[in-house]
């Protein structure tokens, strides 16, 4: 008989509240980084974007960086091209500032009965040097911009999907799709198209300017006045923009959560006739994205209604000016054209300054929430692929561990228990007592807050947690399954595995008659999350699954809930022929599965209450009687 404990004497005592207490590990940090801890592990690989990932301790930020320096920073590894369009754009932008002069120059020769042959020739050239700029400009800021966001893309990508455990339990996942899709792309115009507005709209408006000062004084001046009124009211308008984008991108990001957490439930939605209620919720979402909007949109039309007023109010003041001036012969009417032709050109640069500071500030609203993902902590020491393990099942320990979820009680209290190598420990205790708990700390999506888990003598903190989730496979309670084929979800973890191999799990979870009967087979789609099969057939695909990746320890939380008398005998037969390769630690609630396990540990409060088998535990602990009667007898049942 396998115990607890192989030098315990018999007969056991009547009631052990606790395995024999270890000595208590160091209090040690929630979440310790694996390239510290003593055996040595991987160093953290870098994220696609180049940054270096972090994985210290949990709630631990990295420091803040300015939004513009952070934005900036995504457009850096394209500084080159960047650098390029701009001098395209320049470029462009000098061939515009050059026609004015050209007209100047023919009206004078028009005046004066000159030849106009070179100026024409010179007009021709500098459009057709214009469109050429301004195609090749256009062309290579898009393919930059559609690399930025590609670039933004793959990182959030990286992080999103190797968030710790405890970062997804409080984050909708909706709202962190958004950051991928809409706020990855006004980060893209932010990073690319708005830059370069920004850099050519200065540019552009400082030569403009000086080419009119170089042809009137007394108009730049008149026109200089109204530029500063309407610079002043563009300075209080644009900040706010960045605040209303990040308002209607956080409400965009909750009609995705609504609407994920409606589809994702959608057959509980309809059987509790809950249509209406998750319809309000995604509506009250979409109705805050549109106050937003409007919001926006009113700042949009006063930006557009005072970049029309620089070149209207500048163009009547000159006009009056300008026409007295030439009235009374203090400027050739010549140099009136070209100023109006310059003032006209100044609208160019205006609206690229505008355009610019607007896709800036909703650049630096949406990288707010994309700076949130890059700020959360994330694993990143899952991407090594290690060897299947070797060597015999090993024996799991929990010393002394105390643990609690964040902003919670504690959930495990001192726990310290046993399971024998290569036997079948079976976990039972009413709910909440924490036996969901010790699985998610076996797989370090958790981290104990103090204590150790050991497999064999060795801290898993020790290990990186790929090779922690290559010796430990786990089988979850609601067995979710990945959108693809039956043969995709089997081979998931395991995609080398032989054909042989893999018609032995079929047979022994009896999934080959399942395979048999459908017209594809193994191809054969499962549907989203796996609702095309029953809950039954997802238990034992996931069973399957488990199984062959030939694991050291195999954890199997409530395992055969969905199964019928038939499939659990024969999936309770194929779980003790694994245990003769594999230590099984299951959370029983049948008592079947509970009476053929080897050894039991029961659960209360967050700790051990009693240990053994079957029959000692229903002859001596009281609690444990009350389950096998009540809960156990119902879950068989």
């Amino acid at each position: 008989m396998n115990t607890h404990d192989s030098a315990r004497p018999e007969p056991p005592p009547p009631r052990l509240t606790q395995t024999p207490e270890p000595v208590r590990a160091p209090e040690r940090a929630k979440a310790p980084d694996p390239t510290k801890a003593p055996a040595p592990a991987p160093a953290p690989a870098p994220a696609p974007d180049g940054s270096q990932t972090t994985d210290g301790p949990q709630g631990a930020d990295p420091p803040r960086r300015p939004p513009l320096r952070a934005l900036l920073a995504h457009a850096r590894p394209h500084r080159r091209v960047l650098l390029l369009i701009l001098v395209l754009t320049l470029a462009g932008s000098a061939a515009g500032l050059a026609q004015p002069m050209v007209v100047e120059s023919s009206l004078t020769a028009l005046m004066t009965g000159g030849d106009l042959t070179r100026e024409l020739l010179l007009m021709l050239a500098l459009l057709a040097v214009s469109i050429a700029l301004t195609w090749t400009q256009a062309l290579v800021s898009e393919r930059t911009a559609e690399k930025v966001v590609l670039h933004v893309r793959r990182g959030l990508i990286y992080r999103l999907i190797r968030l710790r455990t405890a970062e997804l339990d409080r984050t909708e996942p909706g709202g962190l799709t958004t950051r991928v899709t809409s706020d990855s792309t006004l980060v893209q115009h932010a990073a690319t198209s708005g830059v370069i507005q920004l850099l050519d709209g200065g540019v552009h408006l400082i030569a403009t300017v000086v080419l009119m000062g170089m042809t009137s004084l007394p108009l730049l001046g008149i026109t200089s006045g109204v530029l500063l009124v309407v610079g002043v009211a563009m300075g209080v308008v644009m900040p706010r923009i960045r605040r209303v984008t990040t308002r209607a991108q956080t409400s965009v990001g909750e009609i995705g959560a609504a609407l994920d957490r409606a589809l994702g439930a959608a057959r509980t939605v309809k059987a509790n006739g809950g249509e209406a209620t998750e319809t309000a919720r995604a509506v009250a979402a979409a109705e805050d994205a549109y106050r937003a909007g409007l919001t926006g949109a009113r700042y949009h039309a006063t930006i557009a209604v005072l970049s029309a007023l620089v070149v209207q109010a500048s163009f009547l003041a000159v006009i009056g000016f300008g026409g007295a001036l030439v009235a009374t012969g203090a400027l050739d009417l010549a140099a009136l054209i070209a100023f109006l032709l310059y003032l006209f050109n100044l609208g160019g640069p205006v609206l690229s300054l505008v355009g610019g500071t607007t896709s800036l500030q909703q650049g630096l609203g949406a990288l707010t929430r994309i700076e949130e993902v890059e700020r959360m902590e994330i694993e990143t020491d899952v991407d090594e692929t290690p060897a299947r393990p070797a060597g015999p099942p090993p024996r799991v320990t929990l010393e002394n561990v105390t643990f609690a979820y964040p902003g919670r009680a504690t959930t495990l209290d001192g726990v310290g228990l046993v399971a024998p190598a290569g036997g079948v420990t079976a976990l039972v205790g009413p709910s909440g007592s924490g036996k969901t708990t010790v699985f998610s700390l076996l797989q370090r999506f958790y981290e104990p807050d103090s204590g150790r888990v050991l497999l064999d003598g060795t801290d898993i903190a020790t290990l990186s947690r790929a090779e922690v989730r290559r010796r430990i496979a786990y089988v979850e309670q609601d067995t979710p399954m990945l959108a693809g084929t039956l043969r995709e979800n089997l081979l998931y973890a395991a995609p080398d595995a032989a054909d042989d191999e893999v018609a032995r799990v079929l047979r022994d979870t009896l999934l080959d008659t399942l395979v048999a009967r459908l017209p594809e087979g193994l191809d054969t789609q499962v549907g989203a999350r796996g609702l095309a099969l029953s809950g039954g057939e997802r238990q034992r695909l996931a069973i399957a699954r488990a199984l062959l990746r030939r694991p050291q320890v195999l954890l199997l939380d409530e395992a055969t809930a969905h199964l019928d008398g038939l499939s659990e005998t024969a999936l309770r037969h194929t779980v003790e022929r694994a245990a003769a390769h594999c230590t099984v630690l299951l959370i029983a609630h049948r008592l079947s599965t509970v009476t053929s396990a080897d050894h039991m540990v029961l659960l209360a409060g967050g700790r051990v209450r009693d240990h053994g088998r079957h029959g000692e535990l229903l002859g001596r602990d009281e609690l444990y009687r009350d389950l096998a009667a009540t809960q156990l007898t119902a879950a068989g049942a």
